[in-house]
């Protein structure tokens, strides 16, 4: 039966507001989770006490940042569009339905100018620090990968520029450990002339809408201006650490902040997870050395095409030497100033090689092999690579850092950002990255204090059992045959093991190595 129900819009009712959100509503769980009493502290020296008109209570304006970057609310005037209108959101900031919500201008105004890059970075730390008093924290293994962020600024106004080239950090280290390579050569080492030259110079394109911005274009994606959030996750998704950059700054020159960062805060992290872009000679000596481990994939050789394979040039040790496809060394020449020996072949031999041709096009018909002084670091990534534990946790990590960029990108509005200049944009995104965190953090304890439909209790996997699974998966790949080589050819990467991990994994691969060549 057809029933129209009569419109009574300006009725009056008695509500209460309490009521009128549901008991497992998720800003019920973030409100429940942490006590936002806290951010009074961080922002307590940025107030006057004793002069000027009262101010919005701070709580709130971190309240309606958080609702922003939870539900992904495109700008700050549409967010206060959905607080005024929303009943959860504004039992969420504690104001009635009668009471007008801050102007979008006056939350805007804060953090822009008064709340700083060290209170949002209190905030982000805050609840960092709150998921790890829960035990929810597990940074054995870290994740580290970085996200393009497009950039609110119009590719078609921009202008050449030539900027400085920036001083690699480890530029000292690398000119002592070239000089001392070369004395030991008897090559005579370089001189430090470094300070006497101008910095050399490149030309790049800059945005006349945000300079500090960079032009960003790979494979498919469509040029555009943009920034990258460099990030670090644990294995339970949580954002540990980020370092925005311009769009235009490689992966691996944005790695030394995040991992100071990354060491300063969690020093008891023993395995780094990235992709290829981070296994170059310096982040692998970096982690190496500092007793850690660098979990990573195979690079593809950037070889000449229709020429020999990378492998068939042979580093040989013990004479330092390079042997090349048709059995003849390549002798050491010269270490340059980049860090790279030069091996070079003897023309006369080459002028009738058969595969000259494949080989080298040089008119003196002189091969040039080049091999890195940290090198060796490399294959120790390398070699680990194939060990199952660490094939494992890579295989993860599209899990993990590819799951936290995607979920900050379709669900909290990280594909594009209203905001201009590197200080503004990195406070975003913290922000958002702080919101994800909570709302894990929430959902969690909401989950261990309440029973599920069934009677149960929603508890995760006990860290025992995940250790348990992960020895046996470990054990299982050493009792099998093939793996009985590997035990052998690999005690290269034990043997030269740093740090507080060297004793305990010498143990463990003598004792396994022993156990499997007895059977």
């Amino acid at each position: 039966m057809l029933v129209k129900k009569a419109e009574d819009r300006g009725q009056l009712e008695f509500v209460n507001l309490e009521n009128m959100v549901p008991q497992d509503h998720l800003l019920r769980k973030i409100d429940a989770a942490i006590d936002f009493k806290k951010i009074y502290e961080f922002v307590e020296d940025l107030y006057c006490e004793d002069n000027g008109r009262p101010s919005v209570d701070p709580v709130v304006l971190f309240k309606i940042v958080l609702i922003q970057h939870i539900y992904g609310l495109p700008s700050l005037r549409r967010t206060l569009e959905e607080v005024s209108m929303n009943l959860a959101y504004r039992w969420f900031i504690g104001y009635p339905l009668n009471e007008a919500v801050p102007h979008f201008s006056t939350v805007s105004y804060n953090f822009k100018h008064r709340f700083n890059h060290a209170t949002v970075e209190h905030v982000f730390r805050w609840v960092l620090k709150s998921a790890a008093e829960e035990g929810y924290l597990d940074t054995e293994a870290i994740f580290v990968d970085g996200t393009h962020i497009q950039a609110s600024a119009n590719l078609k106004k921009q202008a050449g520029k030539a900027v400085p080239k920036q001083a690699k950090r480890y530029a000292k280290e690398l000119f002592e450990e070239v000089n001392k390579d070369r004395e030991e050569h008897g090559k005579k080492p370089f001189s430090e002339d470094s300070g006497k030259k101008p910095p050399e110079e490149r030309e790049t394109v800059v945005s006349t809408t945000d300079p500090e911005s960079g032009i960003f274009h790979k494979g498919e994606h469509k040029k555009c201006f943009a920034y990258e959030a460099h990030t670090a996750c644990d294995k339970h998704n949580f954002i540990l650490g980020v370092h925005v950059t311009p769009g235009n700054v490689p992966d691996s020159t944005a790695f030394d902040p995040l991992y100071d960062e990354l060491c300063q805060n969690y020093p008891e992290h023993k395995t780094v997870v990235a992709d290829s872009a981070y296994k170059t000679p310096w982040i692998c000596k970096r982690i190496f050395e500092s007793g850690r481990v660098l979990s990573t994939c195979y690079t593809r050789p950037k070889t000449k095409e229709k020429g020999h394979p990378w492998w068939a040039y042979v580093y040989d040790e013990y004479f330092d030497d390079v042997i090349c496809p048709e059995y003849h060394a390549l002798h050491y020449s010269t270490t340059n100033r980049d860090g790279y020996r030069e091996y070079k072949s003897r023309a006369y031999l080459c002028k009738t090689c058969p595969t000259r041709g494949m080989c080298t096009e040089s008119a003196k018909c002189e091969k040039t092999f080049l091999r890195h002084i940290w090198q060796e670091y490399v294959e120790m990534a390398e070699d680990i690579r194939h060990m199952a534990v660490y094939r494992e946790l890579y295989r993860l990590r599209k899990e993990k850092i590819e799951r936290v960029f995607a979920d900050a990108k379709e669900k909290h509005g990280m594909r594009y950002t209203q905001y201009r200049g590197l200080a503004q944009v990195t406070n975003w995104v913290k922000l958002k990255f702080a919101a994800m965190n909570l709302k894990k953090l929430a959902t969690w304890k909401w989950n261990c204090r309440h029973p599920a439909p069934d009677g149960g209790k929603r508890t995760r996997l006990g860290k025992k059992i995940q250790l348990l699974f992960r020895y046996f998966s470990f054990f299982r790949s050493c009792l099998h045959a093939k793996n009985l080589l590997w035990l052998n050819c690999h005690s290269r990467f034990f043997d030269r093991l740093k740090g507080p991990l060297c004793g305990p994994f010498l143990v463990f691969y003598a004792s396994a190595r022993g156990w499997i060549l007895r059977l």
